[in-house]
């Protein structure tokens, strides 16, 4: 996939809010902290002028971001709410939203979640993983921050996302926001969701908290 058109869509804030559109969606979830606006922008090759605002304070995205891709498709931000130093009342409101957003029937293909290739998964990437299955929605996992990795650690931060999220070795993706590592499978991937097939790389993945 080549990225040729890219502009914010719109934002739902609610459950029961309208998409932008009738295109199909891919979701981006993760950690409020785990460098998801610095892989979207390296995606969407929009690291001059930024798309998704990168933010030194984790829960900057509170609702859904719809993002408009080649007219073809909208990526979807979601809030981190499981990490964000905000009120309890604000992250069970984004539990709520999100929550809803994947249940509701509609034009979503699969959810791309990404885990800090640096650490180990936390009981919130397991819920996630284990609801998206429970709806029958294809996952992928991507490995953020991979640059940060000595050669020795690769394999084992791999092995520690299969091992703790229980997915085969082809639904995780290593990817770097700084040196690009991972961009063009990602897209692979992306295409192959949006081209209505979930073998091969995307599999079914196993709520959040």
């Amino acid at each position: 996939m080549k990225i040729r058109s890219v502009e914010y869509a719109g934002t739902v804030a609610k459950p029961g809010g309208r998409a932008p559109g009738d295109l199909p969606q891919i979701a981006f979830s993760g950690r409020s902290n785990v460098g998801k606006s610095s892989l979207i922008n390296t995606l969407l090759r929009r690291t001059r002028n930024k798309i998704a605002h990168v933010s030194g304070r984790p829960g900057k995205t509170q609702a859904l971001n719809f993002y408009r891709v080649n007219d073809h498709f909208f990526l979807v931000d979601l809030p981190g709410y499981g990490y964000a130093r905000v009120p309890a009342a604000v992250r069970e409101a984004w539990r709520v939203l999100i929550e809803w957003y994947l249940a509701e029937p509609g034009a979503l293909r699969g959810v791309v979640h990404l885990v800090d290739a640096r650490l180990a998964p936390t009981d919130h990437d397991t819920r996630m993983v284990h609801y998206l299955s429970e709806l029958g929605i294809p996952a992928l996992i991507v490995l953020t921050k991979m640059d940060k990795l000595k050669r020795s650690q690769r394999a084992t931060a791999v092995a520690r996302a299969m091992h703790d999220l229980e997915v085969d070795p082809e639904q995780i993706v290593p990817f770097s926001a700084r040196t690009g590592e991972g961009r063009d499978e990602l897209l692979d991937a992306l295409e192959e969701l949006l081209g209505g097939e979930s073998g091969g790389r995307i599999a079914h993945g196993g709520g959040t908290e």
